[in-house]
């Protein structure tokens, strides 16, 4: 059998824009809205169990805003290994070309007293207060509660799966920012 006695018709792809559909690699379609659908649903999942964990915490937003999903992670990426960052390595990490994003996402979270932030000559230094690794435990809490479970009947072979498909999403990445690079030169 070869490969295109097995592929489908385009008819039956599940694409988000067929008239990008190419014949040279029709199954890129299919895995571009798998990204779209599943970062969309990360984001969403991402805001209300941030909502969740604010609510428990008992922490109210000046203006009623609650977090987006770049203060989220930026939140998250400042409290990893509870070293201080610095705003490149923040963007670089999230894979963030445009800092003024992250800057300001930063500038929101030091305002809501979850990251604190120290000048180190012309360097500024982000960490979490005792609020925001609070708040991070407690976002911790939510996705075991709600996430976790599922994640483990989903992939019954101690993680080997889903390792696979992380290795395969940074693969990705790498293909579509060394796309994006050629872009620039067209």
């Amino acid at each position: 059998m070869t490969q295109s006695d097995t592929a489908k018709p385009d008819a039956q792809r599940i694409v988000s824009s067929s008239h990008l559909v190419s014949e040279k690699a029709a199954e890129l379609s299919e895995v571009e809205y798998g990204l779209i659908v599943a970062g969309n649903a990360f984001g969403k999942w991402m805001v209300k169990a941030m909502a969740t964990a604010v609510a428990e915490a008992g922490i109210t937003f000046r203006g009623g805003t609650d977090l987006a999903v770049l203060d989220i992670l930026c939140l998250h990426s400042v409290n990893h290994r509870a070293r201080p960052k610095k705003l490149a390595d923040i963007c670089f990490k999230l894979n963030v070309d445009d800092s003024h994003t992250v800057n300001y996402a930063l500038k929101k979270l030091l305002k809501a007293g979850l990251v604190s932030s120290e000048k180190h000559g012309k360097e500024v230094l982000y960490a979490t207060t005792a609020a925001g690794i609070d708040l991070c435990l407690r976002y911790r809490g939510v996705r075991e509660a709600c996430l976790v479970d599922g994640f483990v009947a989903f992939d019954s072979s101690s993680g080997a799966e889903l390792a696979e498909v992380a290795r395969q999403l940074r693969m990705l990445s790498g293909l579509y920012d060394q796309a994006a690079r050629s872009a620039t030169n067209l």
